[in-house]
């Protein structure tokens, strides 16, 4: 992987050393930063079930995987999403778990698990009876299974937990991590997120007027909602200490983080985005970074009128004027939102953005919302300084707000 000089960091600091992501784009970090630096929307017809009985019927499917050899008839398909991208994360950061697996940790976020395979039983038990309902589909049903479906596939033997926080679940896992790696419970944490499409989201979305017949356009005047999308994204984290003493190379820092709750409603965010603006703040407090420093956002980004306006403003509590010159753009545009995931997925592409030195691009569709005043990256990348900064933000129902703090030197 390309990248600069990391300058030293300090034994305390966090660590990202490896990447792993399932995703619309493919099986891999590879494919996924190929497409979104291509800015094309992988959103489209898909064949997960059949969507003729829905509102809409655009969704980001992941591909079938190449040979289906990592598959595994009792875990569900966000588990395999799940294994696949630790499984890459953890070659990817050179490590060997036989000797660090009891300091080794899982921290993962879910919205619905195995529910796929939950509704399969379930269609197979009406319609055909009990004895063709094979049980098996519902041994990873619960939301937890792709957590300690990873923490089985490597025999992480430290903590394993799962957050299900709603669209925050992903970034709250990883600051959970975060936590945990500098408190010392672990020395190695396996963080990230997982979820696969299913009817009971499509469909409630899609009650809720929530999900656009087009692809999503965030922060597009004629925006109209989100797109669903499904996949998984792992980051290897450890302390830089840890990282020295088997000679790993960092790809970046997880410098800071930081969730808050509006306390507002069930759905719709605070219209001032008071809630998510202090969540900002109080990560960039807990990087030790000034707002100033701030190079570029990956931003929630729906593409939803009530989320994208109380984002912008959010973001414009926190930066003032200069909010109309740092770079924004939104992962969702392109893959969809991955709901108990996304903050993973995001956080991986974050992270590439550093580790290249460019901001990704959304699809330059539909006309800027003059009442947004963000500084969209449309069309093309868009280069970063060599010692750039971002901050990914999740804001879910619920007015749950997490916010990840990533930097490619060591921060104050």
């Amino acid at each position: 992987m390309p990248g600069a000089d990391l300058g030293l960091p300090r034994p305390t600091d966090i660590v990202v050393t490896g990447l792993g992501a399932v995703t619309p784009f493919g099986w891999g970090v590879e494919p996924l930063w190929d497409g979104v630096r291509c800015g094309v929307s992988a959103v489209g017809p898909f064949t997960r079930f059949d969507a003729s009985r829905h509102r809409t019927h655009l969704a980001a499917e992941v591909p079938v995987e190449d040979g289906g050899a990592r598959s595994a008839h009792h875990l569900s398909l966000a588990d395999r999403f799940a294994v696949a991208s630790a499984r890459e994360a953890v070659a990817g950061a050179a490590l060997d778990l036989d000797r660090c697996r009891e300091r080794t940790g899982v921290f993962f976020g879910s919205s619905a698990g195995g529910m796929l395979e939950g509704e399969w039983f379930f269609e197979a038990h009406i319609h055909r009876g009990a004895r063709h309902a094979r049980r098996g589909l519902v041994a990873s049903q619960q939301f937890n299974g792709p957590g300690d479906a990873v923490a089985r596939a490597v025999s992480a033997c430290g903590q394993v937990e799962t957050i299900s926080s709603a669209c925050a679940s992903a970034a709250m896992a990883i600051g959970n991590a975060l936590r945990a790696l500098r408190r010392g419970d672990v020395d190695v944490a396996l963080a990230g997120g997982s979820d696969a499409l299913c009817q009971l989201t499509y469909a409630g979305f899609n009650a809720l007027r929530s999900v656009d017949e087009a692809p999503s356009r965030p922060f597009r005047k004629d925006r109209l909602g989100l797109s669903l999308g499904e996949g998984a994204g792992v980051l290897v984290l450890e302390s830089a200490a840890h990282a020295r003493r088997r000679g790993a190379k960092p790809i970046a820092f997880l410098a800071g983080e930081a969730s808050t709750c509006d306390a507002h409603h069930m759905t719709a965010p605070q219209s001032d985005g008071s809630g998510a603006s202090d969540a900002i703040r109080l990560a960039l407090l807990d990087a030790g970074v000034a707002p100033g420093d701030v190079n570029f956002v990956n931003a929630h980004g729906t593409g939803t009128p009530l989320n994208d306006a109380s984002e912008a403003a959010a973001l414009t509590a926190v930066f003032g004027e200069r909010v109309r010159t740092i770079p924004v753009t939104s992962t969702k545009a392109l893959i969809g939102h991955l709901l108990g995931s996304a903050g993973a997925v995001e956080a991986v592409v974050t992270v590439l953005g550093l580790l290249h030195g460019e901001v990704h691009p959304m699809p330059d569709n539909g006309v800027r919302d003059p009442e947004i005043g963000l500084d969209l990256v449309l069309g093309a990348p868009r280069a970063l300084p060599v010692a750039a900064c971002a901050i990914s933000t999740s804001l879910a129902f619920g007015g749950a707000n997490a916010v990840l703090v990533f930097t490619r030197r060591a921060t104050a």
